[in-house]
């Protein structure tokens, strides 16, 4: 199976994430009922991540009903899980090379939900392959969710992962567009299918505990210089509030934000406060077909 421009040691460092990743996943997932803290469950995963020798490609997401992207708990965050529709998303990295993948656990009582987003995962993985537009894939992720009545979040999407770099083209849309690009070999691609039971639209929430470094900036504070040599470790790569043992962390960050040095990436939420379940795999594209390095976590998987 040939993986294009990508060489063998790139190939098996995102084969190995995938490998963690998947791991870290089926067990974190069993961790997502209620009486259980949101804390908990990310710093057992990110902590199962960093045994592994592994690295993160960004903070556990653990988003909760109307939440899509970006929610995280922070430090002394007590938060339990209820009765609701939790999606769980987690990237793993081995050398910069990236795993992304998430999955849905239901406790709301609305398991169709999640069943629609994880099938229409399914049928996407089915239509990609090299050669193939991404608007195609997308109009595979569509036609599942709608077909069992429930809409796509139109204004997320799946995307590429390069080395450090956790966001990249191509975009992989959740809906069928018209003329767009061709998946190519040596791409690696994580799809990622969102169904709600809402319009399809999600909104910047006011809770941010994401945060990514944007570049070197001169800053006066204390605290907030010691906060920036600390995220210079981070690869450029997202990280957690809660991941920094700096005195007064939160002013730190505000200051860095001021500077421009950091930005933030708030919650993102469904418009009208509506379900959304989340199913994501990563994948290569070869030159004969696709090779998905998450596979394991999800029920078509076996």
């Amino acid at each position: 199976m040939s993986h294009g421009p990508l060489d063998e040691d790139a190939v098996e460092s995102y084969r190995e994430a995938g490998a963690v990743l998947t791991e870290a996943m089926n067990e974190a997932r069993e961790m997502v009922e209620p009486g259980r803290t949101h804390l908990e469950v990310a710093e057992w995963t990110e902590d199962f991540v960093r045994e592994q020798g592994a690295g993160l490609a960004f903070p556990v997401n653990i988003s909760v009903d109307p939440e899509a992207s970006h929610a995280t708990p922070g430090r002394d965050d007590d938060t339990e899980f209820g009765e609701e529709m939790v999606c769980l998303d987690v990237g793993v990295h081995v050398d910069g090379y990236i795993a992304d993948a998430a999955v849905t656990v239901d406790h709301s009582g609305t398991p169709e939900l999640v069943e629609a987003a994880e099938m229409a995962l399914e049928a996407a993985l089915d239509e990609a392959g090299p050669g193939v537009e991404v608007g195609v894939v997308g109009q595979a992720i569509e036609d599942v969710i709608r077909g069992y009545g429930y809409t796509p979040v139109l204004n997320l999407s799946g995307h590429g992962v390069q080395r450090y770099d956790a966001h990249t083209g191509p975009t992989v849309p959740n809906r069928g567009v018209d003329r767009s690009v061709e998946l190519e070999p040596g791409q690696a691609v994580a799809i990622e299918p969102f169904a709600t039971d809402g319009r399809g639209k999600v909104g910047e929430g006011t809770d941010e505990q994401i945060f990514e470094q944007q570049g070197s900036a001169s800053v006066r504070d204390r605290r907030a210089r010691q906060a920036l040599e600390a995220i210079e470790a981070f690869d450029d790569l997202p990280f957690a509030a809660r991941w920094l043992e700096t005195d007064r962390a939160e002013m730190a960050l505000r200051r860095l934000k001021q500077a421009n040095a950091i930005k933030g990436y708030p919650v993102l939420k469904e418009d009208d406060d509506a379900l959304v379940s989340q199913a994501e795999h990563t994948l290569l594209v070869t030159e004969d077909g696709v090779e998905v390095t998450t596979a394991g976590i999800h029920g078509f998987d076996d």
